[in-house]
């Protein structure tokens, strides 16, 4: 799997590509990381084969204050109209949603935060990317706003009883995580610094230094190998990429 290129935008500095970003290197892909408010976003994705959108502090329409969110929606919508693979992460996620039809809102049921559990619906078994999860894989939440409804062209994939719209496919290749997959201790006791109302919705014991790695171990042996499908599916000639069976939600 040589020479995949994948582009990571990273829109904060609070949130960087972290153990994701060795989990895709280590499967062979070149990474490029990006942050907007420094450097904006290419307009066009010719020479990279995968899309990458971090998470952040701000909210998915915070235009007026970061007014390159706007590029990172073009940009996403510019990958799922090219059919190219995207991993799309918290705010990513909602960037992802908000660039190809669905909206996003302030969580209804309150902000989510620690870690926790999602649950694969039943259509997720036959995804190439998440089907091979356990079914109730471990997650680090720490987030206010939601998914909500999903884009009209996406399948959900996986729920949690706080927010429904916790894994979603945009077409073929372009996925949505409501959650996070990247933290090392070390960013997640940051967040806990910057973010304390997120933080306070946190269990008792979750935020303990020991907790946290002891949880972060655990985390790589269930994320580490969708990062490594990530790359397969992106090193993959798109004539020969799966295609999914089912049809979208409406």
């Amino acid at each position: 799997m040589g020479g995949v290129r994948i582009l990571v935008v990273q829109p904060s500095a609070l949130d960087p590509v972290g153990t994701l970003g060795d989990w895709l290197t280590g499967a062979g892909a070149q990474l490029e990381v990006v942050v907007p408010a420094e450097q904006g976003v290419p307009d066009e994705l010719t020479g990279f084969d995968a899309l990458v959108v971090l998470g952040g502090e701000m909210s998915a329409y915070d235009d007026a204050d970061h007014p390159w969110l706007a590029d990172v929606r073009r940009l996403l919508s510019r990958a799922v109209a090219e059919k190219l693979p995207v991993l799309a992460i918290c705010l990513g996620a909602h960037l992802l949603a908000a660039a190809t039809g669905g909206q996003v809102r302030a969580a209804r049921k309150g902000p989510e935060a620690g870690t926790l559990l999602v649950a694969k619906r039943d259509v997720a078994m036959e995804d190439p990317l998440v089907g091979p999860l356990p079914l109730t894989p471990d997650v680090f939440q720490f987030h206010g706003d939601e998914v909500s409804p999903l884009p009209p062209s996406a399948r959900l994939l996986a729920s949690s009883p706080k927010c429904e719209n916790q894994i979603f496919r945009v077409g073929d290749y372009a996925y949505g995580l409501q959650f996070h997959i990247e933290t090392t201790t070390e960013v997640v006791l940051e967040w806990e610094r910057s973010m304390p109302e997120i933080a306070e919705v946190v269990r008792p014991g979750q935020l303990e230094p020991d907790y946290l790695d002891a949880f972060h171990e655990d985390l790589a042996e269930t994320w580490r190998p969708v990062a490594e499908r990530f790359v397969e599916l992106a090193a993959t000639p798109p004539a020969d990429r799966p295609v999914s069976r089912h049809l979208p939600l409406v």
